[in-house]
């Protein structure tokens, strides 16, 4: 490889496309996913820029002394020592806004689908069960009458809440702060917003502030009619809790497409007729992936040649190189 070249790491896998599109401009340097750095001295002086589609530590960044760029691969950025990184000036990118449509499309196709149990009667259809006579149970539950709060509104969840208003249900909030010129109900809390709702969405973060806050009590005022709906983290939900509540009748339903401990599902969720469970698809189609693919290497594109990246995250603001 040309050593004019700025060198790019990879650890671990990536979408083919970023390694496409990167591959034309910069040597990429591969490497295998680890806690601690696994490239020799030389090799590391050399990288200027990561893209990665995972966790990258503060030991990894404190081995590339000439680091200065590290692109994500997804919104979530909470695997990257974003603090330890702007300790160091080093630019953290994320991928927002081009996985929007995709995962708020996909939280309504869940939520109906914990509702009206299609999936379980595609199955029971595929089984040979619809004979004369047999009827598939009707549904506990309907989207009709609804009352949904979102936890978190953000990008996606705006993009959520815009979908759901077509179905005429009523539409609350929760976040740290009032949304001035948002006309759904805000909560201030999550337990008032889950004592008024019968349907929560949750979009939020993995931040500390959020770790297992939808707890049993949470999920006890939601009630027997109450449904949990999340895509944003695992993280957010004492998955325990959540397990007693269906198996208890204390909530109504759950559609899940993020875990705890991912990729590792529960048996005791897998054995609840009352979930639905997903593999966290959410932004998971062919167009949607390159689309995230196409920022990632962008970002070091453009970090490179202007020094503003199209989408840092916030604390990790750069300053230009001109």
């Amino acid at each position: 490889m040309p050593q004019s070249r700025i060198a790019i790491l990879v650890p671990g896998k990536i979408h083919p496309r970023v390694i496409e599109r990167l591959g034309e401009r910069f040597d990429i340097v591969a490497a295998e996913r680890a806690d601690s750095p696994s490239i020799d001295t030389e090799t590391a002086k050399r990288i200027r820029g990561v893209a990665s589609a995972g966790g990258f530590n503060a030991a990894w960044i404190d081995a590339l002394p000439n680091l200065e760029v590290i692109a994500n691969f997804g919104v979530g950025y909470d695997g990257i020592a974003v603090a330890h990184a702007a300790s160091k000036g080093i630019v953290v990118t994320n991928t927002p806004d081009v996985l929007n449509d995709e995962v708020a499309d996909t939280a309504i196709g869940l939520l109906l689908n914990t509702l009206r149990q299609m999936p379980r009667a595609e199955n029971w259809l595929r089984a040979g069960n619809w004979k004369s006579g047999q009827s598939f149970p009707l549904s506990p539950f309907s989207m009709k009458g609804r009352h949904v709060g979102l936890f978190g509104l953000g990008r996606i969840g705006h993009e959520i809440a815009k979908r759901l208003e077509p179905f005429k249900v009523k539409i609350s909030y929760h976040t740290r702060s009032h949304h001035e010129g948002v006309a759904y109900d805000y909560f201030s809390t999550l337990k008032q917003m889950a004592a008024a709702v019968d349907t929560i969405i949750a979009i939020v973060p993995k931040t500390a502030e959020t770790h297992k806050v939808i707890d049993a009590e949470v999920l006890g005022l939601l009630g027997p009619n109450g449904v949990l709906i999340n895509v944003g983290r695992g993280w957010s939900v004492d998955e325990d809790a959540l397990i007693a509540a269906l198996r208890d009748g204390k909530l109504g339903a759950a559609g899940l497409d993020v875990f705890y401990d991912e990729p590792i599902v529960p048996a005791e969720l897998l054995s609840l007729p009352n979930a639905t469970l997903l593999p966290h698809i959410a932004s998971a189609s062919v167009p949607t992936r390159n689309a995230m693919a196409d920022l990632v290497a962008e970002n070091i594109i453009q970090w490179f040649e202007t020094g503003v990246p199209a989408t840092p995250v916030p604390e990790t603001p750069p300053k230009s190189k001109g």
